[in-house]
């Protein structure tokens, strides 16, 4: 466990990242300390990139230390700017003409050399004197991951400098509130639902920049849907209008200013609307495959269910539970009674949906019919199939306990079932269920009379159709 005191150290080392002030500076620009003439010149890095032998008299350690820092530049009336401040000591050599300075960004693969060189007449006569190099005219980037390099000239080999920076990232207080890139503007959005329309205003932003908005769907990155739009920055009204087909919980709101690495703001506002995920649902006939796909990552348990007539509880169905799919939950050969549901739970609450319930589909039926001491059971459907039969006694409202033997039969066939004093009674039932598909919603007859000649039940009100796509949900949270 993290001990007080190494916490109060993190937090302290958090909020001087954070805050700590970034140095301004009015122009860029190179300088030498011990009254050393220098100047500096734009370098491709090509012709010192391959480095000689280094006379015998030179040491090794002529470059003493290096240091990296970063300033900002305000010029007036314009964006500021971040640059490296690059600080390095050298001990001054008649060998050594200058110095090369180089900065390689590891994110863009791009790199800017500087050429330092000094006066010749100066660089004999000090000769072993230390001399301060200061050069803060290379541009970066927030955030950016910088690799940067000091040689001598000619390029001697073993006798350089290089090390790693980070740029500061737009948490710093003086980079957040300068620099353009971190000014990611304020979004407010008011929704049209009839319309299905999301008008956006933007404001605290550059006025003499564009700025781009878009709708995206945020899964590992935020993908495009549609075109994104522009409020020109010399438009007086910063406001848009962006078009939707669904609201789904990972829709966001994107806005960024039209320069390179902006910041990106980004609102997901409707991430509790979760109730159009669970219309994407598909039935194949041929197959007899029943199939859901997320519209967007959601944390959620499948299931598929059977749907009480008595309360509209869904009783989960065994061995179908699928936890947290990120791609397609499909379930091969399934009942297509209407009263076979698939059943979707967030921290939200549940949903159920019921692909079969409005008439696309012929469902089975299970009838009964009380002859003295036997009950005779026979099955309709306008599809070949097979079922089970069995008496239970219903301890619980869907637990059903077998008090008999298992019967099987085909549609058009019928099975009798003799039944003993002992097993008539309210809780005793007759349960039948589809043995030819891998999931069935088993359908019950209960409160048998046993006695009465001639007296036919039915199971519960039969199904009338079946769907492709779920279009009702009984909200059961």
């Amino acid at each position: 466990m993290i001990s007080v005191h190494v916490l109060i150290l993190l937090i302290i080392l958090f909020w001087n990242y954070d805050c700590h002030i970034i140095p301004r500076i009015e122009e860029c620009g190179l300088s030498c300390s011990q009254g050393i003439h220098c100047k500096s010149k734009p370098s491709s890095g090509i012709f010192n990139s391959f480095c000689h032998s280094a006379p015998a008299s030179l040491s090794s350690m002529v470059l003493k230390s290096m240091k990296i820092s970063t300033v900002i530049k305000c010029p007036q009336g314009s964006p500021c700017s971040l640059h490296l401040n690059i600080k390095g000591t050298l001990s001054l050599d008649e060998n050594i003409r200058g110095l090369e300075i180089c900065s390689f960004s590891l994110d863009t693969q791009q790199s800017q050399c500087t050429n330092v060189r000094f006066a010749r007449k100066k660089n004999k006569i000090l000769n072993g004197k230390k001399v301060q190099v200061q050069f803060n005219c290379f541009e970066v980037n927030v955030a950016q991951h910088i690799y940067v390099t000091v040689k001598t000239v000619p390029n001697y080999c073993e006798v350089k400098m290089s090390q790693e920076y980070y740029v500061e990232d737009c948490r710093n207080s003086d980079v957040g509130k300068h620099i353009p890139a971190c000014l990611a503007g304020k979004l407010d959005y008011n929704v049209d639902r009839t319309r299905k329309i999301i008008s956006v205003n933007v404001s605290n932003f550059l006025r003499d920049q564009d700025y781009y908005i878009r709708l995206c769907h945020k899964w590992f990155t935020c993908e495009d849907v549609g075109q994104f739009a522009v409020i020109k920055g010399k438009d007086s009204l910063k406001s848009v209008s962006l078009k939707y087909s669904q609201l789904l919980p990972c829709l966001c709101i994107e806005g960024w200013l039209a320069i390179p690495d902006a910041r990106r703001l980004q609102l997901c506002p409707f991430e509790n609307d979760t109730k159009a995920l669970w219309d994407n649902i598909v039935y194949n006939p041929v197959t007899q495959t029943l199939a859901w796909e997320p519209s967007c990552p959601v944390l959620v348990i499948v299931n598929l269910c059977r749907l009480m007539k008595s309360n509209d509880h869904c009783e989960d169905i065994q061995d179908s539970s699928k936890r947290f799919p990120e791609k397609q939950v499909k379930y091969s050969r399934v009942d297509t009674h209407p009263r076979l549901c698939m059943k979707f739970t967030t921290k939200q609450g549940s949903w159920v949906k019921c692909p079969f319930a409005h008439g696309e589909f012929p469902a089975w039926k299970m009838r009964t019919a009380a002859v003295a001491d036997r009950i005779q059971v026979f099955f309709t459907s306008q599809t070949k199939a097979h079922f089970s039969v069995l008496v239970c006694n219903r301890t619980q409202l869907a637990s059903c306990e077998s008090v008999g033997m298992r019967h099987s039969v085909s549609v058009g066939d019928s099975v009798s079932i003799m039944m003993s004093r002992e097993m008539c009674g309210s809780t005793i039932c007759i349960q039948g269920w589809r043995t030819d598909v891998d999931y069935s919603v088993p359908l019950q007859t209960c409160d048998i009379h046993c006695g009465f000649r001639g007296q036919t039940y039915g199971n519960e009100n039969p199904a009338k159709a079946l769907t492709h796509r779920m279009k009702s949900v009984h909200s059961l949270h």
